[in-house]
């Protein structure tokens, strides 16, 4: 009796230590995650999705129908120089007027890009829109120092809205501001601009942002040139342009 007591004793001692040992088995196994690691069960805290404060950006890129225009002054008469092309990017948040009509808050608006203009696109003009010649387009380059400098550069860096447009058909009015380089030197300028959304067409969402710029060549170390003989290019000239950018439409799933 007394030994068959021991062994029933023996037997509750070992299952009870086997099943403490078996528990304890059983935590190791599963080790505690890593400082700092997230699991499938608690993603890490400080992943966000990368989005601007307003919302995801829209990329616009060129469209046809762009102009940009230097007009200045001479001894002899104005002359003026004219490119098509106006290249580069302007990535826009949600609240940047893409639809005719479309409400926007006044105050900054998440804009940012850059446009550029080859100055071999540029070819000077008479004053009823004619082309003047090549020897005016010599003089024109060589006083843009188109050699070590071959573009015409805007960097904006902020856009404000000042007023809404009072009908569909009329243009926001924007305070823009950027750097502009020219000649290879660069300055911080400020301008008004017009942002008139065109709509959609065939998929492709198009706006036209147009403004002029009032600049003196000595602030980009450039000296007036002398176009024609004793006829001598004054210090103001004024940058104009009608910019059309774009956003087409992602074809639609299969």
């Amino acid at each position: 009796m007394k030994t068959k007591m021991k062994l029933t004793n023996w037997l509750t001692a070992t299952t009870a230590i086997c099943l403490i040992a078996g528990s304890a088995c059983s935590q190791q196994e599963t080790p505690a995650p890593a400082s700092g690691k997230a699991t499938a069960s608690a993603p890490a805290s400080n992943v966000s999705a990368v989005l601007t404060p307003t919302g995801p950006l829209r990329k616009l890129t060129p469209r046809s129908g762009s102009k940009m225009r230097l007009e200045g002054t001479s001894t002899a008469h104005d002359w003026q120089s004219e490119s098509a092309l106006i290249l580069g990017h302007l990535d826009v948040g949600p609240s940047f007027p893409l639809e005719p009509g479309q409400a926007v808050a006044p105050g900054k608006v998440e804009a940012t890009g850059e446009a550029y203009v080859s100055i071999k696109t540029l070819k000077s003009k008479k004053k009823d829109g004619s082309y003047y010649d090549d020897k005016m387009d010599d003089k024109m380059y060589n006083m843009l120092q188109e050699t070590n400098h071959p573009k015409i550069g805007f960097k904006l860096t902020e856009l404000v809205l000042k007023e809404a447009p009072k009908d569909k058909t009329s243009p926001y009015i924007f305070d823009a501001k950027g750097e502009l380089e020219v000649a290879g030197k660069t300055n911080t300028v400020s301008f008004p601009a017009k942002v008139l959304p065109l709509g959609e067409k065939d998929g492709d969402t198009k706006v036209k942002i147009s403004g002029e710029v009032p600049l003196k060549m000595s602030q980009f170390g450039m000296e007036p040139a002398t176009m024609i003989l004793v006829v001598k290019t004054g210090d103001d000239v004024t940058v104009k342009f009608d910019w059309v950018v774009g956003e087409k439409k992602a074809p639609a799933a299969k």
